[in-house]
């Protein structure tokens, strides 16, 4: 009998964790899937509407800033409200902002509708908001494997919709592809209330210091680790949000087919299931800022190596296979060293102001990109700038102490007020 109970006991531990995922997994595939499709719309809106390169490469800068500005906002939202009311505005918002971009007719519009709304609405729909209902629902020793998982399982809609943007906007235009990422965003929105229900069913267990939002704040941004986590947080947006943004026209600069571009962001997808997995499973067993100053060290190692190689059909494969493997394996880990040192309670709201620094870098990525392009021709320079990136976020990933602050610093105070 206390066999069976026991069994009773993991079932009911288990199936929420992995409806989390599962669901998780899709809010986030149509989140990010929608947005690396933005870098097959340079050439396009260029040609059809006749903006330099530099306002739509700002247009998608600026969505990579207002949606660091707002997830913290939109993680301490799904903290005290849920996951449902939050993923539900915020897919409303990012379909508005796919609409205005593709009626615009002018540089602000553009800006409105591809930078602040669709900002605002992938701060509401992607990792800060999902990865903090994914971790409650996971037990503390699966919480980094599912974490992974569910990133893994939303790198699905890159695989998926960027060629099938690439190839309605090749049939009927940029702006049917765009109604039509709208469209898929919208049905991911009801998936925000099968997140609530698992957090329902498997409330987290209390921790030993339940600390207000402030002080949980104040104690972050005091705490040494957390602002070197911060600081190398922002390479991974500048690598990845200059990769996605440029690379397919990068590669038709270098004179190749321009559907390459297109495969080589879905090959980006496809190898980051893998990536994003197997850096969930070693966030589990190994200090997970270690893996990320690793991490940081070869990807910048691979952007060189691309960089300086011959470019040929398979240099473009292979360095999207690499890129893939590490491209977005540094959220769950990011994740699950705030999970360690701060606990759950405020997660989303922590993890939040860490992807600002994030988003600043993606900020800049985007922009840099489009600047140094039309100011000198090439993108050399920011290559090489991603490269060198690489090499001081490992640096700084490396001496982070992932020690829980309360274990670490117990008071009486602290010990008193824990709840019950």
């Amino acid at each position: 009998m206390p066999s069976s109970a026991k069994d009773g006991r993991v079932v009911a531990g288990i199936a929420p964790a992995t409806i989390a995922i599962l669901a998780g997994s899709l809010i986030v595939s149509a989140a990010m899937g929608i947005r690396q499709t933005f870098g097959l719309f340079l050439g396009p809106f260029s040609l059809d509407h006749g903006l330099p390169v530099t306002v739509i490469a700002f247009a998608i800068a600026i969505h990579n800033l207002v949606w660091g500005v707002a997830q913290p906002f939109a993680g301490a939202a799904t903290d005290r409200f849920g996951a449902a009311p939050v993923v539900a505005a915020g897919a409303v918002l990012f379909a508005l902002g796919l609409v205005v971009a593709a009626l615009s007719t002018s540089g602000p519009m553009l800006v409105l509708g591809l930078g602040v709304l669709v900002g605002i609405g992938v701060s509401c729909t992607s990792f800060g908001v999902v990865l903090s209902a994914v971790g409650r629902a996971a037990s503390p020793a699966r919480r980094s494997m599912a974490m992974g998982l569910a990133s893994a399982g939303g790198s699905l809609g890159q695989v998926v919709l960027v060629p099938l943007t690439q190839w309605i906007s090749d049939q009927s235009g940029m702006a049917s592809a765009l109604i039509v990422l709208a469209g898929c965003i919208l049905a991911a929105a009801p998936l925000g209330l099968v997140l609530d229900r698992t957090q329902r069913r498997s409330p987290p267990p209390p921790e030993p210091t339940v600390l207000p939002l402030r002080a949980a704040l104040g104690q972050a941004l005091r705490h040494r680790g957390f602002v070197l986590l911060t600081l190398g947080f922002f390479t991974c947006g500048f690598q990845l949000a200059f990769i996605a943004t440029h690379l397919p026209a990068y590669l038709t600069l270098c004179q190749m087919p321009a559907a390459l571009g297109a495969t080589a962001l879905a090959l980006i997808g496809l190898f980051n299931m893998i990536g994003s997995w197997g850096c969930g499973w070693l966030g589990g067993r190994f200090p997970p800022q270690r893996i990320l100053g690793w991490l940081y060290l070869l990807r910048g190692g691979a952007i060189a190596l691309f960089f300086l190689a011959p470019k040929t059909e398979l240099s473009v494969v292979l360095f999207a296979a690499a890129m893939g493997l590490m491209w977005l394996g540094t959220v769950p880990l990011t994740s699950g060293v705030v999970a360690r040192v701060f606990g759950m309670r405020h997660l989303g709201t922590l993890f939040g102001v860490a992807f600002l620094s994030h988003q600043v870098g993606s900020f800049l990525g985007s922009w840099l990109g489009g600047w140094a392009f039309d100011a000198t021709g090439s993108y050399a320079l920011v290559w090489i700038a991603t490269a060198i990136a690489g090499l001081v976020a490992a640096l700084l990933h490396f001496p982070i102490d992932d020690a829980p602050v309360n274990d670490a610093r117990p008071t009486p105070a602290s010990a008193s007020s824990a709840p019950a």
